[in-house]
Protein backbone atom coordinates (compact mmCIF):
# COMPACT_ATOMS: atom_id res chain seq x y z
CA UNK A 1 0.00 0.00 0.00
CA UNK A 2 1.56 3.42 -1.02
CA UNK A 3 1.50 6.20 1.32
CA UNK A 4 -0.98 8.11 0.19
CA UNK A 5 -3.36 5.28 0.54
CA UNK A 6 -2.46 4.47 3.81
CA UNK A 7 -3.20 8.12 4.94
CA UNK A 8 -6.38 7.89 3.11
CA UNK A 9 -7.32 4.56 5.14
CA UNK A 10 -6.66 6.21 8.54
CA UNK A 11 -9.20 9.17 7.52
CA UNK A 12 -11.70 6.38 6.43
CA UNK A 13 -11.54 4.46 9.45
CA UNK A 14 -11.98 7.99 11.64
CA UNK A 15 -14.76 9.01 9.38
CA UNK A 16 -16.32 4.33 9.59
CA UNK A 17 -15.85 4.97 13.49
CA UNK A 18 -17.73 7.95 13.58
CA UNK A 19 -14.73 9.37 15.69
CA UNK A 20 -15.28 11.95 12.17
CA UNK A 21 -18.84 12.93 11.66
CA UNK A 22 -20.42 14.41 8.76
CA UNK A 23 -19.77 17.82 8.27
CA UNK A 24 -16.77 17.49 10.32
CA UNK A 25 -13.41 19.35 9.20
CA UNK A 26 -10.62 17.00 8.09
CA UNK A 27 -7.05 17.93 9.33
CA UNK A 28 -5.45 20.66 7.12
CA UNK A 29 -2.77 19.98 4.50
CA UNK A 30 -0.47 21.72 6.32
CA UNK A 31 -1.54 20.28 9.86
CA UNK A 32 -1.40 16.38 8.35
CA UNK A 33 1.61 16.95 6.31
CA UNK A 34 3.53 17.91 9.99
CA UNK A 35 1.65 15.73 12.51
CA UNK A 36 1.97 12.89 9.87
CA UNK A 37 5.28 13.46 8.71
CA UNK A 38 4.46 12.89 5.14
CA UNK A 39 4.58 15.94 2.36
CA UNK A 40 1.60 17.80 1.66
CA UNK A 41 1.60 16.22 -2.00
CA UNK A 42 1.12 13.32 -0.37
CA UNK A 43 -1.75 14.36 1.76
CA UNK A 44 -3.74 16.16 -1.90
CA UNK A 45 -3.38 12.57 -3.26
CA UNK A 46 -5.27 11.06 -0.09
CA UNK A 47 -7.61 13.76 0.36
CA UNK A 48 -8.23 13.39 -3.97
CA UNK A 49 -8.53 9.74 -3.41
CA UNK A 50 -11.05 9.97 -0.39
CA UNK A 51 -13.40 12.72 -2.63
CA UNK A 52 -13.32 10.16 -4.92
CA UNK A 53 -14.98 7.82 -2.78
CA UNK A 54 -17.46 10.49 -1.92
CA UNK A 55 -16.19 10.53 2.27
CA UNK A 56 -15.08 13.88 2.05
CA UNK A 57 -15.79 16.83 0.01
CA UNK A 58 -13.82 20.29 -0.53
CA UNK A 59 -15.05 23.73 0.51
CA UNK A 60 -13.28 26.91 -1.65
CA UNK A 61 -11.16 28.81 0.58
CA UNK A 62 -12.38 26.88 3.30
CA UNK A 63 -10.78 22.64 3.24
CA UNK A 64 -12.10 19.64 3.64
CA UNK A 65 -15.12 18.21 4.95
CA UNK A 66 -16.89 14.95 5.53
CA UNK A 67 -19.79 14.19 3.70
CA UNK A 68 -22.87 13.59 4.41
CA UNK A 69 -23.33 10.08 4.10
CA UNK A 70 -23.90 6.91 6.28
CA UNK A 71 -20.83 5.38 7.47
CA UNK A 72 -19.60 2.57 6.24
CA UNK A 73 -22.11 2.33 3.62
CA UNK A 74 -22.37 3.93 -0.27
CA UNK A 75 -23.34 7.67 -0.25
CA UNK A 76 -27.20 7.79 -0.17
CA UNK A 77 -28.69 11.00 -1.19
CA UNK A 78 -32.52 11.17 -1.33
CA UNK A 79 -33.99 12.76 -4.68
CA UNK A 80 -34.87 16.84 -4.55
CA UNK A 81 -39.01 17.33 -3.64
CA UNK A 82 -40.78 17.94 -6.70
CA UNK A 83 -41.46 21.09 -7.24
CA UNK A 84 -45.00 22.29 -6.41
CA UNK A 85 -47.91 22.53 -8.79
CA UNK A 86 -50.35 25.32 -7.16
CA UNK A 87 -53.27 26.24 -8.60
CA UNK A 88 -53.91 29.21 -10.82
CA UNK A 89 -56.55 31.05 -8.87
CA UNK A 90 -56.12 33.16 -5.87
CA UNK A 91 -57.71 32.35 -2.85
CA UNK A 92 -58.68 33.91 0.50
CA UNK A 93 -56.72 32.78 3.21
CA UNK A 94 -57.86 30.68 6.81
CA UNK A 95 -54.72 29.27 8.29
CA UNK A 96 -54.21 30.51 11.43
CA UNK A 97 -56.35 28.36 13.63
CA UNK A 98 -54.31 25.22 12.32
CA UNK A 99 -50.72 27.17 12.83
CA UNK A 100 -51.57 28.23 16.64
CA UNK A 101 -52.96 24.46 16.81
CA UNK A 102 -49.87 22.90 15.46
CA UNK A 103 -47.51 25.68 17.41
CA UNK A 104 -49.33 25.78 20.35
CA UNK A 105 -48.84 22.00 20.66
CA UNK A 106 -44.66 22.00 20.56
CA UNK A 107 -44.19 24.90 23.20
CA UNK A 108 -42.32 22.46 25.91
CA UNK A 109 -38.90 23.24 26.19
CA UNK A 110 -38.24 19.57 26.63
CA UNK A 111 -39.38 18.68 23.23
CA UNK A 112 -36.08 18.08 20.27
CA UNK A 113 -37.67 21.42 18.44
CA UNK A 114 -37.46 20.00 14.96
CA UNK A 115 -41.05 21.82 14.94
CA UNK A 116 -38.63 25.23 15.93
CA UNK A 117 -38.26 28.61 14.14
CA UNK A 118 -35.29 29.52 15.52
CA UNK A 119 -31.83 27.79 15.87
CA UNK A 120 -30.11 26.60 19.24
CA UNK A 121 -29.90 29.51 21.45
CA UNK A 122 -26.44 27.89 22.48
CA UNK A 123 -25.02 29.49 18.68
CA UNK A 124 -25.19 33.15 19.93
CA UNK A 125 -23.49 35.24 21.97
CA UNK A 126 -26.16 36.45 24.46
CA UNK A 127 -23.52 36.79 27.45
CA UNK A 128 -21.85 39.85 25.58
CA UNK A 129 -24.62 40.77 24.06
CA UNK A 130 -26.13 41.99 28.01
CA UNK A 131 -22.65 43.50 27.85
CA UNK A 132 -23.07 45.92 25.29
CA UNK A 133 -27.00 46.50 26.51
CA UNK A 134 -25.96 47.64 29.60
CA UNK A 135 -22.83 49.81 27.86
CA UNK A 136 -25.61 51.11 25.16
CA UNK A 137 -27.59 52.29 27.64
CA UNK A 138 -25.19 53.92 29.77
CA UNK A 139 -23.96 55.68 27.04
CA UNK A 140 -27.61 56.87 25.63
CA UNK A 141 -28.12 60.59 25.68
CA UNK A 142 -32.10 60.47 26.76
CA UNK A 143 -33.50 63.05 24.18
CA UNK A 144 -32.60 59.86 21.63
CA UNK A 145 -35.39 58.18 23.08
CA UNK A 146 -37.77 60.75 21.40
CA UNK A 147 -35.51 61.80 18.53
CA UNK A 148 -35.33 57.91 17.57
CA UNK A 149 -39.01 57.08 17.38
CA UNK A 150 -39.81 56.23 13.74
CA UNK A 151 -37.55 55.78 11.76
CA UNK A 152 -35.14 54.21 14.88
CA UNK A 153 -31.68 54.70 16.30
CA UNK A 154 -29.30 56.91 14.03
CA UNK A 155 -26.35 55.06 14.97
CA UNK A 156 -28.08 51.33 14.47
CA UNK A 157 -29.44 52.49 11.15
CA UNK A 158 -25.69 53.71 9.84
CA UNK A 159 -24.55 50.39 10.87
CA UNK A 160 -27.02 48.79 8.89
CA UNK A 161 -26.22 51.09 6.18
CA UNK A 162 -22.64 50.05 6.63
CA UNK A 163 -23.33 46.11 6.34
CA UNK A 164 -25.17 46.72 2.82
CA UNK A 165 -22.24 48.92 1.52
CA UNK A 166 -19.46 46.04 2.26
CA UNK A 167 -21.83 43.91 0.26
CA UNK A 168 -21.69 45.99 -2.43
CA UNK A 169 -25.26 47.68 -2.12
CA UNK A 170 -25.38 51.94 -2.00
CA UNK A 171 -28.69 52.07 0.48
CA UNK A 172 -29.57 55.25 2.16
CA UNK A 173 -29.95 55.69 5.93
CA UNK A 174 -32.83 57.57 5.57
CA UNK A 175 -34.76 54.41 3.88
CA UNK A 176 -33.82 52.11 6.32
CA UNK A 177 -36.68 52.06 9.42
CA UNK A 178 -35.79 49.71 12.90
CA UNK A 179 -39.02 47.65 13.42
CA UNK A 180 -39.88 44.97 16.32
CA UNK A 181 -38.41 42.30 14.43
CA UNK A 182 -38.76 41.34 10.77
CA UNK A 183 -41.75 40.08 11.04
CA UNK A 184 -43.84 44.38 11.59
CA UNK A 185 -41.20 45.53 8.83
CA UNK A 186 -42.67 42.96 6.82
CA UNK A 187 -46.58 43.71 7.66
CA UNK A 188 -46.13 47.30 7.65
CA UNK A 189 -44.83 47.24 3.93
CA UNK A 190 -47.74 44.86 3.19
CA UNK A 191 -49.99 47.50 4.48
CA UNK A 192 -48.34 50.50 2.79
CA UNK A 193 -48.89 48.73 -0.47
CA UNK A 194 -52.04 46.67 -0.42
CA UNK A 195 -56.19 47.31 0.27
CA UNK A 196 -58.30 44.55 1.70
CA UNK A 197 -59.34 42.20 -0.96
CA UNK A 198 -56.13 42.73 -3.46
CA UNK A 199 -53.94 39.66 -4.24
CA UNK A 200 -50.75 39.48 -3.02
CA UNK A 201 -47.94 36.57 -4.92
CA UNK A 202 -46.39 34.02 -2.26
CA UNK A 203 -44.18 31.22 -2.82
CA UNK A 204 -45.94 27.84 -2.97
CA UNK A 205 -45.29 26.47 -0.24
CA UNK A 206 -44.63 29.86 1.59
CA UNK A 207 -43.67 30.35 5.37
CA UNK A 208 -47.11 30.13 7.60
CA UNK A 209 -46.53 33.97 9.07
CA UNK A 210 -46.58 35.93 5.60
CA UNK A 211 -49.91 33.81 4.66
CA UNK A 212 -51.12 34.90 8.38
CA UNK A 213 -50.34 38.16 7.58
CA UNK A 214 -52.72 38.05 4.24
CA UNK A 215 -55.59 36.27 6.37
CA UNK A 216 -55.32 39.37 9.07
CA UNK A 217 -55.43 41.69 6.23
CA UNK A 218 -58.02 40.40 4.21
CA UNK A 219 -56.15 39.61 0.99
CA UNK A 220 -55.89 36.89 -1.26
CA UNK A 221 -52.71 34.97 -2.01
CA UNK A 222 -51.81 33.61 -5.56
CA UNK A 223 -48.96 30.90 -4.66
CA UNK A 224 -46.88 30.23 -7.60
CA UNK A 225 -44.64 27.22 -8.41
CA UNK A 226 -41.50 27.38 -6.50
CA UNK A 227 -38.30 24.98 -6.81
CA UNK A 228 -36.42 23.50 -3.68
CA UNK A 229 -33.59 24.17 -4.93
CA UNK A 230 -33.92 27.79 -7.41
CA UNK A 231 -37.12 29.20 -6.13
CA UNK A 232 -39.73 30.89 -7.64
CA UNK A 233 -40.84 29.91 -10.93
CA UNK A 234 -40.59 33.22 -13.07
CA UNK A 235 -42.12 32.01 -15.99
CA UNK A 236 -45.07 31.24 -13.93
CA UNK A 237 -45.55 34.64 -12.44
CA UNK A 238 -44.88 36.09 -15.20
CA UNK A 239 -47.88 34.07 -16.85
CA UNK A 240 -49.95 35.41 -13.96
CA UNK A 241 -48.72 38.68 -13.84
CA UNK A 242 -50.07 39.22 -17.70
CA UNK A 243 -52.84 37.15 -17.01
CA UNK A 244 -54.24 38.82 -13.36
CA UNK A 245 -53.55 42.45 -15.27
CA UNK A 246 -55.72 41.82 -18.42
CA UNK A 247 -58.21 39.21 -17.76
CA UNK A 248 -61.13 40.26 -16.13
CA UNK A 249 -62.41 39.37 -13.59
CA UNK A 250 -59.10 38.76 -12.14
CA UNK A 251 -58.06 41.79 -9.80
CA UNK A 252 -54.52 42.58 -10.82
CA UNK A 253 -51.85 41.37 -8.49
CA UNK A 254 -50.68 44.13 -6.09
CA UNK A 255 -47.60 42.89 -4.45
CA UNK A 256 -45.12 39.78 -4.00
CA UNK A 257 -44.04 38.84 -0.45
CA UNK A 258 -41.28 36.32 -1.28
CA UNK A 259 -38.00 34.78 -0.32
CA UNK A 260 -35.40 34.42 -2.46
CA UNK A 261 -32.72 33.64 -0.50
CA UNK A 262 -32.73 30.12 1.58
CA UNK A 263 -36.67 30.37 1.60
CA UNK A 264 -38.61 29.06 4.43
CA UNK A 265 -39.83 26.28 4.42
CA UNK A 266 -37.98 25.01 1.10
CA UNK A 267 -34.13 26.29 1.86
CA UNK A 268 -34.08 27.48 -1.75
CA UNK A 269 -31.43 30.10 -3.32
CA UNK A 270 -32.30 31.82 -6.19
CA UNK A 271 -29.71 32.31 -8.66
CA UNK A 272 -28.22 35.71 -9.28
CA UNK A 273 -29.28 35.78 -12.38
CA UNK A 274 -33.09 34.81 -11.51
CA UNK A 275 -33.16 37.40 -8.83
CA UNK A 276 -31.97 39.88 -11.74
CA UNK A 277 -34.45 38.71 -13.92
CA UNK A 278 -37.39 38.73 -11.28
CA UNK A 279 -36.84 42.59 -10.22
CA UNK A 280 -37.07 43.24 -13.92
CA UNK A 281 -40.37 41.37 -14.47
CA UNK A 282 -41.89 43.27 -11.06
CA UNK A 283 -41.14 46.67 -12.72
CA UNK A 284 -42.54 46.20 -16.08
CA UNK A 285 -45.79 45.30 -14.07
CA UNK A 286 -44.95 47.85 -11.42
CA UNK A 287 -45.59 45.55 -8.83
CA UNK A 288 -43.56 46.00 -5.50
CA UNK A 289 -41.29 43.29 -4.07
CA UNK A 290 -41.49 42.95 -0.65
CA UNK A 291 -38.17 40.63 -0.16
CA UNK A 292 -38.11 38.46 3.28
CA UNK A 293 -34.18 38.00 3.83
CA UNK A 294 -33.91 36.47 7.49
CA UNK A 295 -31.55 34.14 6.40
CA UNK A 296 -29.08 35.95 4.18
CA UNK A 297 -26.54 35.44 6.76
CA UNK A 298 -26.47 32.11 7.02
CA UNK A 299 -25.09 30.84 3.58
CA UNK A 300 -22.31 28.11 3.21
CA UNK A 301 -20.88 29.37 0.39
CA UNK A 302 -17.86 31.97 0.71
CA UNK A 303 -20.19 34.86 -0.09
CA UNK A 304 -23.20 36.65 0.93
CA UNK A 305 -25.97 35.97 -2.04
CA UNK A 306 -26.94 39.32 -2.56
CA UNK A 307 -30.63 40.14 -2.01
CA UNK A 308 -33.18 41.10 -4.91
CA UNK A 309 -33.09 44.85 -3.51
CA UNK A 310 -29.30 44.99 -4.78
CA UNK A 311 -31.03 44.74 -8.68
CA UNK A 312 -33.50 47.77 -7.94
CA UNK A 313 -33.43 50.36 -9.62
CA UNK A 314 -37.36 51.90 -9.31
CA UNK A 315 -37.11 51.26 -5.45
CA UNK A 316 -39.80 48.81 -5.42
CA UNK A 317 -37.70 46.31 -3.19
CA UNK A 318 -38.65 46.60 0.47
CA UNK A 319 -35.81 44.27 1.74
CA UNK A 320 -36.56 43.18 5.34
CA UNK A 321 -34.63 41.25 7.71
CA UNK A 322 -33.79 41.23 11.40
CA UNK A 323 -30.97 40.13 13.58
CA UNK A 324 -32.92 37.36 15.22
CA UNK A 325 -31.93 34.85 13.16
CA UNK A 326 -28.54 35.31 12.78
CA UNK A 327 -27.06 37.34 16.29
CA UNK A 328 -30.11 38.59 18.70
CA UNK A 329 -33.07 36.11 19.12
CA UNK A 330 -35.39 37.71 21.21
CA UNK A 331 -34.16 41.09 21.05
CA UNK A 332 -36.72 41.70 18.19
CA UNK A 333 -34.67 44.13 16.58
CA UNK A 334 -35.71 43.87 12.38
CA UNK A 335 -35.51 46.38 9.79
CA UNK A 336 -36.79 47.35 6.32
CA UNK A 337 -35.09 49.76 3.28
CA UNK A 338 -38.37 50.51 2.00
CA UNK A 339 -37.08 52.50 -1.29
CA UNK A 340 -40.07 54.54 -2.39
CA UNK A 341 -42.40 53.32 0.17
CA UNK A 342 -40.02 54.61 2.74
CA UNK A 343 -42.06 57.13 4.01
CA UNK A 344 -45.42 55.61 4.15
CA UNK A 345 -43.91 52.41 5.99
CA UNK A 346 -42.57 54.92 8.77
CA UNK A 347 -46.04 56.63 8.98
CA UNK A 348 -47.60 53.37 9.50
CA UNK A 349 -44.79 52.33 11.89
CA UNK A 350 -45.63 56.03 13.93
CA UNK A 351 -49.08 54.99 13.68
CA UNK A 352 -48.80 51.60 15.12
CA UNK A 353 -46.31 50.95 17.75
CA UNK A 354 -44.00 53.85 17.48
CA UNK A 355 -40.73 52.40 17.75
CA UNK A 356 -38.60 49.36 18.65
CA UNK A 357 -37.42 49.16 21.72
CA UNK A 358 -34.56 51.49 22.59
CA UNK A 359 -32.64 48.75 25.04
CA UNK A 360 -32.47 46.78 22.30
CA UNK A 361 -31.71 48.68 19.68
CA UNK A 362 -28.74 50.35 21.94
CA UNK A 363 -27.58 46.95 22.47
CA UNK A 364 -27.36 46.00 18.81
CA UNK A 365 -25.70 48.98 18.26
CA UNK A 366 -23.15 48.79 20.84
CA UNK A 367 -22.77 45.24 19.67
CA UNK A 368 -21.85 46.33 15.92
CA UNK A 369 -19.71 49.35 16.59
CA UNK A 370 -17.57 46.94 18.88
CA UNK A 371 -16.73 44.69 16.00
CA UNK A 372 -16.96 40.79 16.13
CA UNK A 373 -20.29 40.30 14.10
CA UNK A 374 -18.62 38.74 11.01
CA UNK A 375 -16.40 36.05 12.98
CA UNK A 376 -19.44 34.99 14.89
CA UNK A 377 -21.27 34.15 11.37
CA UNK A 378 -18.38 32.46 10.39
CA UNK A 379 -18.89 30.46 13.38
CA UNK A 380 -22.54 29.76 13.58
CA UNK A 381 -22.37 29.25 9.73
CA UNK A 382 -19.87 26.39 10.45
CA UNK A 383 -21.99 25.01 13.40
CA UNK A 384 -25.20 25.22 10.77
CA UNK A 385 -23.49 23.49 7.74
CA UNK A 386 -22.54 20.68 10.49
CA UNK A 387 -25.72 19.88 11.49
CA UNK A 388 -27.33 19.83 7.99
CA UNK A 389 -24.73 17.18 7.04
CA UNK A 390 -25.75 15.02 10.32
CA UNK A 391 -29.95 15.74 9.65
CA UNK A 392 -29.34 14.61 5.57
CA UNK A 393 -27.12 11.31 6.76
CA UNK A 394 -30.14 10.85 9.39
CA UNK A 395 -32.83 11.33 7.02
CA UNK A 396 -30.89 8.79 4.32
CA UNK A 397 -30.20 5.93 6.99
CA UNK A 398 -33.65 6.06 8.82
CA UNK A 399 -36.51 7.90 6.63
CA UNK A 400 -39.18 5.34 4.48
CA UNK A 401 -38.24 4.38 0.79
CA UNK A 402 -39.28 7.17 -1.68
CA UNK A 403 -38.61 10.34 1.00
CA UNK A 404 -37.26 13.09 -0.99
CA UNK A 405 -35.28 16.16 0.76
CA UNK A 406 -34.16 19.43 -0.42
CA UNK A 407 -29.97 20.14 0.27
CA UNK A 408 -30.06 23.66 1.05
CA UNK A 409 -26.94 26.29 0.68
CA UNK A 410 -27.79 28.10 3.60
CA UNK A 411 -30.41 28.88 6.91
CA UNK A 412 -31.45 25.49 9.02
CA UNK A 413 -34.29 23.86 7.19
CA UNK A 414 -34.63 20.83 5.11
CA UNK A 415 -37.92 20.00 3.47
CA UNK A 416 -38.99 16.65 3.59
CA UNK A 417 -41.13 14.99 1.17
CA UNK A 418 -42.67 11.90 2.58
CA UNK A 419 -44.48 8.94 1.01
CA UNK A 420 -48.04 10.48 -0.60
CA UNK A 421 -49.78 7.93 2.63
CA UNK A 422 -47.93 9.39 5.45
CA UNK A 423 -49.94 12.27 6.83
CA UNK A 424 -47.90 15.05 8.07
CA UNK A 425 -50.23 16.07 10.44
CA UNK A 426 -50.78 12.31 11.97
CA UNK A 427 -46.65 12.46 11.79
CA UNK A 428 -46.70 14.98 14.14
CA UNK A 429 -48.95 14.07 16.51
CA UNK A 430 -47.08 10.90 16.60
CA UNK A 431 -44.09 12.73 17.14
CA UNK A 432 -44.88 15.10 19.62
CA UNK A 433 -45.94 11.84 22.23
CA UNK A 434 -42.19 10.82 21.90
CA UNK A 435 -41.08 14.10 22.59
CA UNK A 436 -40.25 15.56 19.40
CA UNK A 437 -41.71 18.45 17.15
CA UNK A 438 -42.41 18.83 13.43
CA UNK A 439 -43.75 21.35 11.51
CA UNK A 440 -46.32 19.63 9.44
CA UNK A 441 -46.51 20.81 5.64
CA UNK A 442 -50.05 21.82 5.66
CA UNK A 443 -49.71 24.89 7.55
CA UNK A 444 -47.45 26.72 4.73
CA UNK A 445 -49.92 26.61 2.26
CA UNK A 446 -53.34 28.74 1.91
CA UNK A 447 -55.32 25.58 1.12
CA UNK A 448 -53.55 23.03 3.53
CA UNK A 449 -51.44 21.34 0.98
CA UNK A 450 -48.35 19.13 1.23
CA UNK A 451 -50.32 17.00 3.68
CA UNK A 452 -47.09 14.31 3.18
CA UNK A 453 -44.43 17.04 3.77
CA UNK A 454 -42.66 18.69 6.90
CA UNK A 455 -40.51 21.32 7.26
CA UNK A 456 -37.61 20.28 9.62
CA UNK A 457 -35.01 22.22 11.97
CA UNK A 458 -31.39 21.00 12.19
CA UNK A 459 -30.29 24.06 14.02
CA UNK A 460 -29.94 23.05 17.40
CA UNK A 461 -26.95 21.52 18.48
CA UNK A 462 -27.37 20.93 22.46
CA UNK A 463 -27.20 17.22 23.51
CA UNK A 464 -26.74 16.01 19.78
CA UNK A 465 -30.14 14.83 20.20
CA UNK A 466 -31.08 15.33 16.40
CA UNK A 467 -29.84 12.35 14.85
CA UNK A 468 -31.92 10.37 17.32
CA UNK A 469 -35.17 12.42 17.15
CA UNK A 470 -34.45 12.02 13.41
CA UNK A 471 -34.23 8.09 13.72
CA UNK A 472 -37.72 8.02 15.83
CA UNK A 473 -39.43 10.46 13.32
CA UNK A 474 -38.08 8.02 10.15
CA UNK A 475 -39.25 4.88 12.14
CA UNK A 476 -43.11 6.49 12.66
CA UNK A 477 -42.86 8.07 9.10
CA UNK A 478 -42.16 4.31 7.91
CA UNK A 479 -44.78 2.98 10.31
CA UNK A 480 -47.41 5.20 8.59
CA UNK A 481 -45.92 4.74 5.10
CA UNK A 482 -46.10 0.92 4.96
CA UNK A 483 -49.62 0.82 7.33
CA UNK A 484 -52.76 -0.60 5.73
CA UNK A 485 -55.34 2.27 5.06
CA UNK A 486 -58.74 1.82 7.11
CA UNK A 487 -60.84 0.88 3.85
CA UNK A 488 -58.56 -1.97 2.81
CA UNK A 489 -58.31 -3.73 6.60
CA UNK A 490 -60.66 -6.84 6.12
CA UNK A 491 -62.98 -7.16 9.10
CA UNK A 492 -62.66 -10.20 11.42
CA UNK A 493 -65.57 -12.08 10.87
CA UNK A 494 -65.10 -12.12 7.12
CA UNK A 495 -61.35 -12.80 7.41
CA UNK A 496 -62.43 -15.91 8.70
CA UNK A 497 -65.06 -17.61 5.95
Amino acid sequence: MKRYERHADAIAQLIHSGALRPGDRVPSVREASRTRGISPSTVFEAYYLLEAQGLIHARPRSGYYVSARVPGTAEVRPAEPQPSQPTATSKEVAISDLVFEVLGLARDRDLVPLGSAFPGLELFPLERLARCLASGMRKLDPWNIVQSLPPGDERLRQQIALRYGVHGMAVDVEEIIITNGAMEALNLCLEAVTQPGDVVVVESPTFYAALQALERLNLQALEIATHPRDGIDLAALAEALERQSSHKPHQPIKACWLMPSFQNPLGSLMPECKKRELVALLARHGVPLIEDDVYGELHFGPQRPPPAKAFDTEGLVMHCSSFSKSLAPGYRVGWVAAGRQATAVQRLKLMTTLSAATPSQQALSEYLAQGGYDRHLRALRRSLEQQQAIALAAVAQHFPPGTRVSRPEGGYFLWVELPPQVNALELHRLALQQGISLAPGQIFSADQRFAHCVRINYGHPAQGRLEAALATVGQLATGLATALPESAKVPKQLSKQ
